[in-house]
């Protein structure tokens, strides 16, 4: 190749458009943009929807899935399509309002551990191992049940279980930053330590909480689900879809399949999709995977 050559296939390259790469970058953006979209429609069609659209109808009793009713009707004629948006926006408010409350706790015990001492590490690493010890459901249903039930005592059953594994998160992380440069060269020039912590530490434990508390929203929603489904969450009078799942098994063995299989569907599909937010977003923090 002469000269001449080379600086055409130089100029080609140049001219070429850059290649599109769908990296975890993008996926994360796009991914974390639907998410959000979902749950603005959920609740905005869980608040548009009126009263009366969840109002027994027995001429339209356990019809199944068609054009006017997208996931069928109950033995009384409701719309489980209705039911099911209203459901899960329940969840979603029981679980934005858990998980927000879990992450607090977390914040708040993981600081306290790796700045207060090895007496209140001690306490910390003491009750982290009891709520491990302790199988979830187990421990959520105790603690729903002595908060009375209903709406306050799941949420505070699952804001109580389920801060432990960020806790000890945020306490690695405290303790790595208390010992680096920029915090000792603060000490040194006479700052505070509320200085420190807000300018210093609090922005460094920023990604770690909005990783943890999206990872965390998921299986609130889901123990909420669960719980609700057992008898001890929320009231049966509400359309939660633990209860539409609870009351769809005594007609499962009539036929009425779709009683289950859409709420259960929808549910399932909501989890999955922020647990893959949380996965995306906690890897795309890593430096070393944030472009594959």
């Amino acid at each position: 190749m002469n000269g001449r050559e080379r600086f055409a296939a130089a100029g080609n390259a140049e001219t070429r458009p850059a290649r599109f790469v769908w990296n975890r970058r993008m996926r994360t953006l796009v991914s974390g943009l639907a998410g959000f979209v979902l749950l603005l429609a959920l609740i905005a069609g869980s608040a548009l929807l009126p009263a009366y659209a969840l109002d027994t109808n027995l001429a339209a009793r356990s019809l199944s899935p068609d054009w006017r009713h997208l996931f069928g009707t109950d033995w009384l004629g409701r719309d489980m399509f209705i039911r099911t948006i209203k459901g899960l926006s329940l969840s979603i408010g029981v679980g934005l309002i858990a998980s927000g409350i879990s992450v607090v706790i977390a914040l708040i015990l993981g600081i306290a551990s790796a700045t207060m001492g090895r007496w209140m590490d001690s306490i910390v690493t003491w009750l982290v191992d009891l709520f491990l010890g302790i199988p979830h459901m187990v421990a959520i249903i105790l603690i729903a049940v002595v908060f009375g039930g209903g709406a306050k005592g799941i949420i505070i059953g699952i804001a109580v279980t389920h801060w432990t594994s960020l806790a000890r998160i945020v306490r690695a992380e405290v303790m790595q930053l208390r010992s680096s440069h920029f915090v000792q060269i603060s000490r040194h020039f006479g700052r505070s330590k509320w200085w420190v912590a807000t300018r210093h530490i609090l922005p460094h434990l920023l990604p770690q909480i909005l990783v943890g508390g999206i990872l965390m929203f998921p299986h609130a929603i889901l123990h909420e689900a669960a719980v609700t489904f057992l008898g001890f969450g929320l009231s049966p009078h509400q359309p939660a879809i633990g209860v539409i799942l609870s009351e769809s098994m005594q007609h499962l063995a009539s036929g009425m399949w779709w009683l289950a299989f859409f709420p259960g569907l929808c549910l399932l599909a909501l989890v999955r999709a922020f647990d893959i937010i949380g996965n995306n977003l906690r890897l795309l923090i890593d430096p070393h995977k944030a472009h594959e």
